[in-house]
């Protein structure tokens, strides 16, 4: 199988080649990719995207080095299945199935052992990138190491992961879940700070964190533990909503899954996202079926959604208002330090009418600097996600401006999946400047990517 594997990879890489080659050269290159978990705008472009067929598949695996040779269009859902097998997942398992292992380093992700592991570049050995100059080249920390370090973040402006070789580590068949619930954030952010550096909680090592506020006055922190004692799981992709298991009126709760569903734990709801399509009544939820409850179908429902402005057009009609957006999209993910998080939640609280929000602490796993995500060695940060709407403003973007400012102020960034307003010179001081410049001209000269801020702030 390996052998096999390894030939529908070299193939692919020839379908890829030959598709760039096709591609004019006054066209934009771009990724001929059936799905996407992007929620910003996507440049217009006429010519046809790359061919990535044959490089979405597991390479090969060794179990005794912890190792997988990935290409670089397969999802976490297939890596995922070809490694439990062998007791092993990824360092970091971002939380949707169909995020790709290319996807999750060129454009970050970050999951519950992100407080031990970092992100999921930092556990790539090398990597195999097309750039722009239509060359496939191998980076590593000795091999182009300004484009390995630059990569991470740069959302396809640089090229795009054709295999990656990535660290595992050994997992166990359960984890057993400790949910201990705050009436403050602030007591919250301590508790994690102490688990994050005792490394435990109550003389147990804690294996992953993550949290969920739901109000100022009613948060949960996450405690998974690997465990191999056999006995009765919960199954939250039928009719029970893990984030609402969380939920218990004083103190602890204990739950068990097994090691699958707890990585997709959040997946079969898109986290809380389905109650906008009316997946967790109930009654709908009964007939909706179960092979469609997951992140993939409804992110294809928000497809429809933004091509055709049906919320909006629902909206108007029934508040008989002018044609004009009635709701901004505030979907982001943010990280601010562990010493600011209780800060920005309270005025996040107090200035959007949002929840639940999402919390997962991270800390690199070393020291070194990633120039287009550049997060401090050996501090704590705090990523917070929300994912919803707010009513419009006459300024567009009024919402999501503000959240900007307030992330700088608290010396955070922000990732760039989602719609960004800065300058030209915000962006420049916040996602790399001079270096990606440097990189970009070497790798790409002709410039046949779009340039980070063209893709991540300006609307084509």
């Amino acid at each position: 199988m390996p052998t096999d594997a390894r030939a529908v990879y070299s193939a692919g890489v020839q379908r890829l080649l030959a598709s760039y080659r096709a591609i004019p050269s006054g066209a934009t290159v771009r990724l001929g990719k059936p799905t996407s978990n992007l929620f910003r705008a996507r440049a217009k472009n006429t010519a046809k995207g790359l061919d990535t067929s044959g490089l979405t598949h597991v390479i090969s695996i060794d179990p005794e080095q912890q190792t997988a040779d990935v290409a670089g269009m397969c999802t976490y859902e297939d890596l995922v299945a070809a490694t439990l097998p062998y007791g092993l997942a990824p360092l970091v398992v971002p939380q949707l199935k169909t995020i790709t292992l290319g996807g999750a380093v060129t454009g970050l992700g970050i999951e519950s052992t992100s407080f031990r592991n970092g992100l999921p570049h930092e556990s790539v050995l090398e990597m195999d990138i097309l750039t722009g100059a239509g060359e496939v080249l191998t980076a590593s920390p000795d091999q182009h190491p300004d484009l390995f370090r630059a990569f991470p973040n740069s959302y396809g402006t640089l090229g795009y992961s054709v295999r990656l070789r990535i660290e595992l580590e050994p997992v166990k068949p359960f984890v057993a879940v400790n949910h201990l619930r705050f009436t403050s954030v602030a007591d919250l952010v301590a508790a994690m700070d102490r688990i994050i550096e005792t490394g435990g909680h109550n003389g147990a090592c804690v294996d992953y964190l993550d949290g969920v506020v739901f109000s100022a006055n009613e948060s949960y922190l996450c405690l998974g533990f690997k465990t191999s004692t056999p006995g009765p799981v919960s199954d939250y992709t039928g009719q029970q909503i893990y984030y609402r298991s969380i939920q218990h009126p004083d103190g602890e709760k204990h739950d068990r899954l097994t090691i699958h569903d707890y990585l997709w734990r959040w997946d079969t709801d898109w986290f809380w996202c389905s109650r906008a399509f009316g997946a967790q009544h109930p009654r709908i939820r009964r007939f909706w079926p179960r092979r469609l409850r997951r992140s993939s179908f409804y992110w294809k429902l928000i497809g429809y959604d933004q091509r055709f402005d049906i919320a909006d057009r629902i909206e108007q009609r029934s508040l008989r208002t002018p044609e004009k957006p009635l709701r901004e999209r505030v979907v982001q993910d943010i990280e601010v330090p562990l010493e600011r998080t209780a800060e920005f939640l309270n005025w996040f609280l107090t200035n959007v009418p949002i929840e639940p929000l999402w919390l997962c602490p991270l800390r690199l796993r070393s020291d070194t600097r990633w120039p287009m995500y550049p997060l401090r060695p050996h501090r704590t940060y705090v990523n917070v996600g929300f994912w919803s709407s707010v009513p419009a403003a006459d300024d567009p973007g009024h919402t999501n401006k503000l959240i900007e400012h307030q992330v700088s102020a608290l010396d955070g960034h922000k990732s760039l999946y989602s719609d960004a307003f800065y300058s030209p010179d915000e962006f420049d001081e916040l996602y790399g400047g001079e270096t990606y410049k440097q990189v970009k001209k070497t790798y790409d000269p002709d410039s046949r990517l779009l340039d980070l801020y063209s893709k991540a702030v300006q609307r084509r």
